[in-house]
């Protein structure tokens, strides 16, 4: 049984993917509540991305993987299967975008709550031991069934307040709050999972295939910068609630508005104006009571 080191740089790793699940945490609130807005099915499924991308992608893969710096085992060097990692990007985000449309596609209600947090949940745990499947090591990996169990519930249960969140809270402060309650429960998660986990080392060192964490670690926080990024832009360039409320308020002042009168008629006592359109097509000719008197 090998030596396993869950915080080989001490608290830097588990402080760093904490402070990512919140930042995540707090973009996706943000982003889950302009789909309750949203005036279209276009802009719906825009925002549900976003969101799905600020949980799934940042305030939980991102926060796996940075955690996981941390994470060594003594006697063998750590690499990564490479497929399998990106795998896990998509279960995770595919999995929050799926519990976001059963939570928000109609009426919230306990049913709709419980089946989009059970998906969520499971999507959630699929990922992180889809990650911790894609490690590669000198020996073979074994896993405590109670902590496994005890992870997925974790899980489910975090998922389901997360969407319950993600569709009730508005205001600024309950945000932040939220998230930081959220950036506990995916933290507990993942910590709860690599207890579970033990390596029995293998006697020959053989040579580790795949990508170093140090390999990994330059696209990662790259997809996380740009991700953050994207997701404050497409947030400040959004049209606030205010703004929606002002242009409606202009639209109802335009239409009260009652439209221009046309201005008089210059005085034509010679008839010049009436002379000026003779000959013009389809002016019918005046009659003789018509014209002007000479």
């Amino acid at each position: 049984m090998a030596e396993i080191n869950h915080f080989e740089y001490g608290w830097i790793t588990p402080s760093l993917s904490y402070a990512l699940s919140v930042l995540g945490s707090i973009l996706g609130l943000i982003c889950a509540g302009r789909i309750r807005t949203a005036g279209s099915a276009g802009q719906r499924a825009w925002w549900g991305l976003l969101a799905a991308w600020a949980l799934g992608g940042t305030a939980i893969w991102a926060m796996h993987f940075v955690a996981m710096l941390g994470f060594a085992v003594d006697g063998t060097r750590i690499r990564y299967d490479v497929p399998l990692t990106v795998a896990s990007t998509a279960i995770a985000v595919v999995a929050v975008g799926i519990g976001l449309a059963i939570v928000g596609t109609g009426r919230l209600n306990p049913v709709r709550l419980i089946a989009g947090g059970i998906f969520t949940g499971a999507g959630v745990a699929a990922m992180h031991y889809t990650g911790m499947t894609a490690m590669r090591l000198n020996g073979s990996l074994g896993y405590d069934t109670n902590r496994v169990a005890l992870s997925v519930v974790i899980a489910v249960v975090a998922a389901t307040v997360a969407l319950w969140l993600a569709m009730t809270v508005r205001r600024g402060l309950a945000i932040v709050a939220s998230a930081l309650v959220m950036g506990v429960a995916v933290n507990g998660m993942h910590f709860t999972g690599m207890s579970a986990l033990s390596v029995h080392r293998h006697e020959d060192q053989a040579e580790v295939s795949g990508a170093g964490m140090s390999t990994l670690l330059v696209p990662i926080v790259l997809a996380v910068i740009f991700g953050v990024v994207g997701l404050l832009y497409a947030l400040l360039a959004a049209p606030t609630d205010d703004d929606r409320a002002a242009a409606a308020y202009l639209d109802s002042r335009r239409a009260s508005e009652p439209a221009a009168a046309a201005p008089p008629a210059a005085p034509d006592p010679v008839g010049l104006r009436a002379r000026s359109t003779l000959g013009q097509p389809g002016t019918p000719f005046p009659s003789r009571r018509e014209m002007p008197p000479r």
